[in-house]
């Protein structure tokens, strides 16, 4: 069970696949405009009523971009999660009636671990961000950065209180609704953090285990999406054929105020950098023209990204986890929540020169890095050193071994 965008939908496909493999008969629950996404992955489809890109682009949604920090966003975001989140809890309970075991992303965890408890199913989290609070670093959807070590622990705890606040309604009417006594505030949470297993979907390598971190947190490696077809099409072949390999730029699900503008940005430094473009509209409508640059739509970034020079994305974590697969540069373009936490992830492992934040993006930025990722001998031997050594996980055992002692 999972809800959010496309990146927080797509890795668990394969995660999905990699189950039913193993001889479990497994559904995904989700937004329905991602049922394409479980074509021929031996996975079944559940549908929630929410469309997450319609919300965004409602004039709730516009209003994310008028949050001038990322708690301001937060709250945002927050208020608008608070608002959908009992439209899909019909659907959530009459999924988990039809199961055995309930896995759960971090966008439906408190709500569906209740659905569990009431339902007296086996269940723990299947996440792809680390959420748990620990020392070692500051909550990643407060962006990148330190604030102490007890500092982040606080505020990891700070994060955890904040998005039981989403579910303060839905999971005492879930309760009551499944005969369940009431809980005083926050019961659940710490329950759920004392001793629920999660499995976490990110390489070791990218984020080692925090030290700080209770038994029963794991993290097993990447879940890549599974793609029932990688044939890219026939313009997009043509097109990394006729000339050295290009830069893709794309911004995933994110949605920005201005996509004319930052187009055009995004082809000068480009040009300026002597590079040629794949562009993805994504989910912000980005598109260039001209013999050098190529507008495309959703493809692939398993077939496409091992053929590029280097990847500017947004680095939410899927991206950023194909990236890293592909083993070619990044020149990270964060905007918001957890996305400044991956981009300093790639800057330190060294497969990406600098993070350019959207917000203050500037031709002279994004060129400068361009030419640093391109040039520089070095991003790209690294790069292709560390996709090798995650290329060899297998982050899906550890989820199919657990499922088995849960199950049984």
């Amino acid at each position: 069970m999972t809800a959010g965008s496309r990146g927080d939908v797509a890795p668990y496909t394969g995660l999905g696949h990699g189950l039913s493999r193993a001889g479990h008969d497994v559904t995904l629950v989700t937004h329905g405009c991602y049922e394409p996404l479980v074509a021929g992955s031996g996975v079944r489809f559940h549908t929630l009523p929410v469309d997450p890109r319609a919300e965004l682009e409602s004039s709730r949604g516009r209003g994310l971009h008028r949050s001038t920090s990322g708690a301001g966003k937060l709250v945002r975001l927050g208020e608008m999660a608070r608002r959908l989140v009992g439209r899909m809890t019909d659907d959530l309970v009459a999924a988990a009636r039809a199961h055995d075991v309930l896995l759960l992303a971090a966008s439906v965890a408190p709500l569906g671990h209740a659905i569990a408890e009431g339902l007296s199913l086996p269940s723990m989290g299947v996440y792809l961000q680390p959420l748990a609070p620990t020392r070692e670093f500051a909550p990643p959807v407060l962006g990148a950065g330190s604030w102490g070590g007890p500092g982040n622990r606080i505020a990891g705890h700070g994060v955890g209180w904040a998005v039981e606040q989403v579910f303060a309604a839905a999971v005492p009417a879930v309760r009551g609704r499944l005969g369940l006594p009431r809980l005083r505030p926050g019961a659940a949470r710490r329950e759920r953090e004392r001793q629920w297993p999660v499995h976490h979907g990110f390489s070791p390598l990218v984020v080692p285990r925090p030290r700080d971190w209770r038994a029963g947190l794991g993290v097993c490696g990447y879940w890549w999406p599974y793609d029932a077809d990688t044939r890219l099409p026939a313009v997009l072949r043509d097109f990394l054929g006729s000339g050295p390999p290009p830069v893709f730029v794309g911004l995933g699900s994110a949605t920005v105020p201005d996509a004319a503008r930052l187009s055009a940005q995004v082809v000068t430094a480009l040009r300026r950098a002597g590079l040629r473009g794949v562009i993805q509209r994504g989910w912000g409508g980005l598109a260039a023209d001209g013999d050098d640059m190529l507008t495309i739509g959703e493809v692939p970034h398993s077939a496409l990204f091992p053929r590029t020079a280097a990847v500017v994305h947004h680095a939410g974590a899927g991206t950023t986890a194909a990236g890293l697969r592909a083993g070619v540069p990044a020149v990270p373009v964060p905007v918001q929540f957890d996305e400044g936490f991956w981009a300093s992830r790639l800057v330190a492992l060294g497969v990406a020169p600098a993070a350019v934040p959207l917000r203050g993006l500037t031709v002279d930025a994004l060129s400068s890095a361009l030419l640093r990722a391109t040039r520089d001998a070095g991003f790209g031997e690294r790069a292709r050193a560390l996709g090798e050594r995650i290329r060899a996980e297998d982050g899906v055992a550890d989820v199919v071994a657990s499922v088995g002692l849960l199950g049984a």
